[in-house]
């Protein structure tokens, strides 16, 4: 099959990215008279946030790309692939570029994202706006409010599942991924969490991010998988199926990427309620 065969095929990008803190930034806007290193600036900030907020999670404003995993997957539900962005070099120029790119080279599929409205999505829009990067299909203020790619409503576009499983915050859903994961027996969070990214990045182990990355990605499309049940679009059947065939193929895969080792070993299979 062709390369532009295989490009036609993909349907939707379901994704997640990991973030680090601009340290340089952090340190002109929030402390401009201190002459913090990055570093020291990030620390400050983070600790007065957890005083204010009881969380040390950093404005999306100031943070940069480092990771975003990539899951193709067809029309009929099927992941055809998972690709890192930027392997190995992880650069966040770069990393937004491909992102961008990729999206209008496949064809436009939908994105598919776990509270990505909130986060993921505005990450690598203002990390386009920093790099000046041009990405007029996705801001097409010019078309019909509903046929616009960042309206809210437009779930052809982007489908954010916390919006649809939340009906579009009319409820929290407490536990977030990692709980709806564990509803259908897939491992969720196993280690490592996003609290643990920043630490990580100025240790070096960015491929330690990419593979917590890989491994959101592959609990959202399962989740993802359980949503198509629920709106009529795929019987569990067919989810089983699809379950069954993911499974193999991450396990022809672990090899090559060690993540999936660690990430099946916490599988657990889904099974019905019994009458």
């Amino acid at each position: 099959m062709s390369n532009t065969d295989r490009k036609s095929q993909v349907s939707y990008f379901i994704f997640d990215t990991e973030t680090v803190a601009d340290g340089d930034l952090v340190s002109k806007i929030r402390y401009p008279n201190e002459s913090l290193t990055p570093v020291e600036a990030i620390a400050r900030y983070r600790a007065q946030l957890m005083a204010e907020t009881g969380k040390d999670v950093l404005p999306v404003t100031f943070m940069l790309p480092i990771s975003v995993a990539v899951a193709k997957v067809d029309a009929d539900y099927q992941l055809l692939d998972v690709a890192v962005l930027d392997s190995p070099k992880f650069r966040p120029h770069v990393i937004t570029k491909h992102f961008w790119q990729g999206w209008n080279a496949y064809g436009r599929p939908t994105l598919v994202t776990f509270n990505g409205r909130g986060y993921d999505v505005p990450v690598l829009e203002l990390a386009a706006y920093r790099y000046g990067y041009t990405v007029p299909a996705w801001f097409n203020v010019e078309a019909r409010t509903y046929e616009q790619s960042r309206n809210r409503y437009n779930s052809q576009s982007h489908l954010d599942l916390l919006d649809l499983l939340s009906n579009f915050g009319a409820f929290r859903i407490s536990g977030g991924l990692n709980l709806l994961a564990n509803l259908i027996g897939k491992p969720g969070k196993t280690g490592v969490d996003g609290s643990q990214v920043q630490g990580l990045y100025e240790a070096g182990e960015v491929g330690a991010i990419n593979d917590y990355c890989r491994c959101d990605v592959l609990d959202t499309y399962f989740v993802f998988l359980r949503t198509r049940v629920m709106l009529g679009k795929l019987t569990v059947e067919g989810e089983h199926r699809l379950v069954s065939e993911t499974k193999i193929w991450l396990e022809q895969q672990s090899e090559a990427v060690p993540a999936y080792k660690d990430y099946l070993s916490h599988w657990g299979d889904w099974k019905p309620p019994a009458d």
